[in-house]
């Protein structure tokens, strides 16, 4: 088995001293392998950490200090863990002393996934940032109700409210 660790200088953290103490845990766990990575933007993949999850081999483990360092979302995190999992690989974390195997790895997984049940999805119902006067207008002379009209172009009521008596006051002047 080979134990890999994986450090990352996180955006909270400044200085060298949190990425030396990182590299000095990793080495006290026996890793054989050590890979460290700048903080990256929100997002981004992070490249170091993804070419060590195209390479680490069955029965490896990843080793990290914090949860953290892995990802910044749930649903990111559970996607390392999926990715090392498909690979017949572990994580352990040392902070929390955390690891994907075995009663406590299925109890972590079942957490995550139910956290990242709660996290909204990059696909998410976005709202415009306003609709058009004439898209509501038509909407309400067909009949469709105020709520339905928010809901139908994606903003909210209020937004639908304001411009209803946006167009009512023009229509008294």
């Amino acid at each position: 088995m080979l134990k890999i660790g994986y450090a990352r200088l996180g955006d909270e953290q400044l200085g060298d001293e949190h990425l030396e103490q990182q590299l000095a845990e990793l080495e006290r766990l026996g890793c054989q392998v050590i890979r460290t990575e700048e903080a990256y933007v929100d997002g981004a993949p992070a490249p170091v950490l993804a070419a060590i999850l195209d390479f680490i081999a069955e029965g490896d483990q990843l080793i990290v200090t914090r949860l953290e360092h892995l990802a910044t979302t749930s649903r990111q995190l559970l996607d390392v863990v999926a990715r090392l999992q498909a690979r017949g690989a572990s994580l352990y974390v040392s902070d929390a002393d955390l690891s994907t195997e075995g009663d406590g790895g299925r109890a972590l997984r079942a957490v995550l996934e139910a956290v990242g049940q709660l996290e909204p999805t990059n696909g998410a119902r976005r709202r415009r940032s306003g609709a058009e006067a004439h898209e509501i207008r038509a909407l309400r002379r067909a009949g469709v109700g105020p709520v339905e009209i928010a809901r139908r172009l994606g903003v909210s009521r209020m937004t639908v409210w304001r411009k209803l008596r946006e167009m009512e006051s023009e229509a008294r002047a």
